[in-house]
C-alpha cells in the first residue's frame, strides 16, 4: 500500500487526506494551539483507526507527507517571536515606522479607515531601539558609494547584543544590485559569536529573502520571515521527529503560498503564511477540471474564517499585488485568496459603539474553549451555537457522535449576551446570527467578483470546509451563485488541495531594463544582463530541486516579468514567451506578451509604447509534477435514496417559511450516484451537514459529489 498523507492545521481544526491505492480517506480533529503536533499525530492515529492498522504500518508505507499550518499565524498574532535587532543604511534607520506614509491603514477596512480616532499602526516587531544605521552606501547600480565602515559596525553591534538581541535582519540600502556589503556585516557578526558559542545569534539577509527594489517591502519581509523561523523550525521539527518516532522516513513537504510545495529545508517560513486557503485555491482548480467547470468560486468556511479564492478560465494564477500579512505590506508571490472572520466558531455580539447593533466575528472562539456548545467553559455565542438552536446541526452527530454538543449551552450563551439584551426570543437571536454571517460571506463574494470585472452568476461555487456546506444556500444566493458544489471530502478540503500541488520553487531578482526605449521604442540589445539573471536563477532552481531527490530532465522552467510603461506607475506581471533573448525578434515577442496583458488588465487606450517599457523584475518558476489523486467514481443508481439514507425527520427553520418545519434527514454517506433530493431537507454526514432549502434540488454525481441548483 503506497500512502500519500496532506494535513492542514486551521484555527480550529487539524484536517487530513489521505489518499492510497486509488482509494481515498480524511480525518477532522481539534486543533491543539498549545503544541500543534499534538493534533497532528492525532489526526494519522484517528486515520489509522479507520484503515484499522497500526500508525507505524501507516507511516513507513507513506510516500509523502505535506503540510500546511498555522504557526505562522499563531506567531504573529500571540507575538511570540525572538527579540530581533535591525540593521539598516545610516540615514534610513526609520523606512519600517515611515511605513511608506500609509501603514497606519493597511489591511483596513473602509469603514475601519473612516474612524480615524480609533486606528493604531501595527504593533512593530522590532522597536526602533533595537534598529541601527551603518556607514555604508551602495548607489542603485549596485555601485559602492561608501565602503562599509566596520569599527563602526562593531561598536553599533555591541549596542544590539547590550540591549538583548537575539537575532539579526541586515536590510541595506540597493542590496538587491550589491549584496557584498550585507554579506560582510553576515560574515562579521558570525566571527563574533560563532555557531559553537552558546551565544551563537542567527543573521537574515533581506539580498537572499528577498533581492527585489523597494526597500520598504524588502526589510519587512525579511523582518517577518526572520521572526517566524525560529517559531516554526522548533513546531516543524518536533512534528517530524513524532513522525520519524512513528516510522515515516522520508522528508516534509510544506505547501507554499505561492500555489507549490517544496521540501521543508527549502522552505522559508514566510511562503507558509497562508498556505492552507491557497491549497484550497489549487485543489479547487484542479477537481474544476475533473468536472468541466472553468469559473469557480472556492469558499471555505472553517471554524475560524471564511476563505475565499477566484479560477478563471480554469486558472488559479492572480497573485496579489500587495500581499499584506498581519497588516504588513510584504514583497513576494502569493496567491489571491480574501478571507474574513467568519466560521462556525465566529462569536455574535452586541456593538455598544453602533447602538447595540449585532455583529458576527471577527473574533473567533477557537477549539478551546470553543462555542458556548462544546461545553468546555466557553460562554460566547457563535454561528456553531445558532445553528444547532435552528436545528440545522445535531449536537449527538457532531463529528459523527466523537463529539456531544449541547443545545442547553448553546441556548443560555445567545438568550444572556443577544437575545436578552435586544429583548428577542433566542430562536429569532439565532436567526439574526445566521442571516448576518451569510450576508457577510456572500458580499464578500460578491465583492471580489466585481472587482475583477466578472458577474458572480457566470461562476459556480465550490463549498467546503466543515461550515461551508451548512451556509452555502445562504451565502451562494446572496452572491447570486444558484449552482453549488459540496464534496464528500469538503470537510478537509484544504487538505485534499494540497494533494493536488506540484512541487514549485520561485526565484526573485530584480533589474532595471529598458525592454524598448523611450522615443523611438528600438528594442534593447543588452541580452547578456537579461540571460545572465536568468541563468542565474536556473542555477539555484536546479540546485534546490536536484537536492530534493528529483532529475534535472523533470523540471519545467516559466518565466515571469514585471513591467510597466514610462512614465506610468502601475507595474504589470505577464508570463514571457521565451526564457533567454538572442534576437531583436525575442524582445519584440515578449513586449508583445507585456503589452496582451496590460491591453487585457487596462485598456488598449492607455498603452503608452512610445514612453519605452521598463522591466523592473524578474521571476523564475520552476516545477516539477507529482502523482496528484484521482476521484473514483461509483454506478449509476435510481433517483430514489435508499431506505437506508433517511435517517428520520426533526424541526428545523427555514426563512422561507419563516419559522420551523418538519424536516427530512438523510445520512449522506448513504446517497449515491444518481440519487435526487428536493429541498427543504438536511443531509448529515460526519463532519459537516448539508442544509438544502427550499427550492433548491440536490444531485448526487458520478463522483458522490452533491450538486446543488436553484430550481433543479
Amino acid at each position: 500500500m503506497k500512502v500519500s498523507l496532506d494535513v492542514d492545521i486551521g484555527g480550529t481544526f487539524t484536517d487530513l487526506f489521505l489518499s492510497y491505492d486509488g482509494k481515498t480517506a480524511f480525518t477532522k480533529t481539534p486543533t491543539t494551539e498549545y503544541n500543534l503536533s499534538v493534533g497532528f499525530m492525532q489526526a494519522i492515529k484517528e486515520a489509522a483507526r479507520q484503515l484499522n492498522i497500526s500508525v507505524k504500518d501507516l507511516l513507513s508505507s507513506t510516500d509523502i507527507v505535506r503540510y500546511s499550518t498555522t504557526i505562522a499565524m499563531n506567531t504573529l498574532l500571540q507575538r511570540t517571536g525572538p527579540k530581533l535587532a535591525l540593521i539598516s543604511t545610516e540615514g534610513f534607520e526609520d523606512i519600517v515606522p515611515i511605513g511608506k506614509g500609509a501603514s497606519w491603514s493597511d489591511q483596513l477596512t473602509f469603514t475601519e479607515i473612516r474612524n480615524l480616532a480609533r486606528i493604531v499602526k501595527p504593533e512593530p516587531i522590532i522597536t526602533r531601539d533595537m534598529t541601527i544605521g551603518v556607514k555604508e552606501r551602495v548607489n542603485s547600480r549596485g555601485e559602492i558609494v561608501r565602503p562599509l565602515d566596520e569599527e563602526d559596525f562593531l561598536e553599533k553591534l555591541q549596542y544590539l547584543v547590550d540591549k538583548g538581541a537575539r537575532g539579526f535582519v541586515v536590510s541595506l540600502l540597493f542590496s538587491y544590485a550589491n549584496p557584498a556589503h550585507e554579506r560582510r556585516i553576515a560574515e562579521i557578526i558570525r566571527k563574533e559569536y560563532p555557531d559553537f558559542y552558546l551565544g551563537a545569534m542567527p543573521v537574515v539577509l533581506s539580498s537572499e529573502v528577498t533581492p527585489k527594489q523597494n526597500e520598504y517591502t524588502r526589510t519587512v519581509t525579511t523582518i517577518l520571515n526572520a521572526y517566524l523561523h525560529y517559531s516554526m523550525w522548533e513546531q516543524i521539527s518536533g512534528t517530524g521527529d513524532e513522525l520519524r518516532n512513528s516510522g515515516y522516513d522520508k522528508v516534509i513537504m510544506m505547501v507554499h503560498n505561492s500555489g507549490g510545495m517544496a521540501e521543508v529545508f527549502r522552505t522559508a517560513a514566510i511562503q507558509t503564511f497562508n498556505g492552507g486557503p491557497v491549497a484550497g485555491l489549487i485543489g479547487g482548480a484542479n477537481v474544476g477540471k475533473t468536472l468541466g467547470y472553468d469559473n469557480i468560486v472556492v469558499s471555505d468556511m472553517g471554524g475560524t474564517s471564511f476563505d475565499l479564492g477566484l479560477v478563471v478560465a480554469g486558472s488559479s494564477r492572480f497573485y496579489q499585488y500587495h500581499p499584506l500579512i498581519d497588516r504588513w505590506w510584504v514583497d513576494m508571490t502569493v496567491l489571491e485568496t480574501r478571507s474574513i472572520g467568519a466560521g462556525g466558531g465566529s462569536i455574535a455580539w452586541l456593538n455598544p459603539v453602533m447602538g447595540n447593533r449585532l455583529e458576527v466575528g471577527p473574533r473567533g472562539a477557537g477549539s478551546m474553549p470553543g462555542p458556548a456548545s462544546y461545553n468546555l467553559g466557553g460562554t460566547e455565542p457563535t454561528v456553531t451555537d445558532a445553528d444547532i438552536i435552528l436545528g440545522y446541526i445535531n449536537p449527538d452527530y457532531y463529528h459523527g457522535g466523537r463529539m456531544k454538543l449541547s443545545r442547553q449551552k448553546a441556548a443560555s450563551a445567545i438568550k444572556e449576551k443577544i437575545a436578552g439584551p435586544l429583548g428577542i426570543e433566542v430562536e429569532e437571536a439565532a436567526l439574526l446570527i445566521k442571516k448576518i454571517v451569510d450576508a457577510n460571506m456572500g458580499d464578500t463574494i460578491a465583492k471580489e467578483t466585481f472587482l475583477r470585472g466578472y458577474k458572480p452568476a457566470d461562476f459556480i461555487l465550490f463549498a467546503f470546509g466543515g461550515a461551508g456546506p451548512t451556509h452555502c444556500c445562504g451565502y451562494g444566493p446572496h452572491a447570486g451563485i444558484n449552482k453549488i458544489v459540496v464534496f464528500p471530502f469538503s470537510p478537509v478540503f484544504c487538505a485534499y488541495g494540497s494533494s493536488t500541488m506540484d512541487v514549485l520553487h520561485l526565484y526573485e531578482q530584480s533589474l532595471r531594463l529598458p525592454l524598448l526605449a523611450a522615443g523611438d521604442m528600438s528594442p534593447f540589445s543588452e541580452y547578456d544582463v537579461f540571460n545572465n539573471t536568468v541563468k542565474n536563477l536556473q542555477e539555484k532552481a536546479i540546485k534546490d530541486i536536484t537536492d530534493e531527490g528529483f532529475a534535472i530532465d523533470s523540471i519545467k522552467f516559466g518565466l515571469e516579468i514585471e513591467a510597466k510603461y514610462g512614465g506610468q506607475l502601475n507595474i504589470l506581471r505577464f508570463m514571457s514567451p521565451l526564457l533567454f533573448i538572442n534576437s531583436e525578434d525575442d524582445v519584440k515577442k515578449i513586449y508583445q506578451a507585456f503589452e496582451n496583458e496590460y491591453c487585457r488588465v487596462y485598456n488598449r487606450i492607455s498603452a503608452y509604447p512610445q514612453g519605452g517599457v521598463d522591466v523592473l523584475n524578474l521571476i523564475l518558476r520552476a516545477t516539477v509534477d507529482y502523482p496528484k489523486p484521482k476521484l473514483p467514481t461509483y454506478p449509476l443508481a435510481g433517483e430514489k435514496p435508499d431506505h437506508d439514507a433517511f435517517k428520520g425527520e426533526r424541526e428545523a427553520y427555514w426563512i422561507e417559511y419563516n419559522g420551523f418545519r418538519t424536516t427530512p434527514v438523510y445520512e449522506a454517506k448513504q446517497l449515491k450516484h444518481g440519487n435526487i433530493i428536493e429541498g427543504e431537507a438536511v443531509i448529515e454526514a460526519e463532519d459537516t451537514t448539508i442544509v438544502l432549502t427550499p427550492g433548491y434540488r440536490l444531485t448526487v454525481d458520478k463522483y458522490n459529489n452533491f450538486i446543488i441548483k436553484k430550481g433543479g
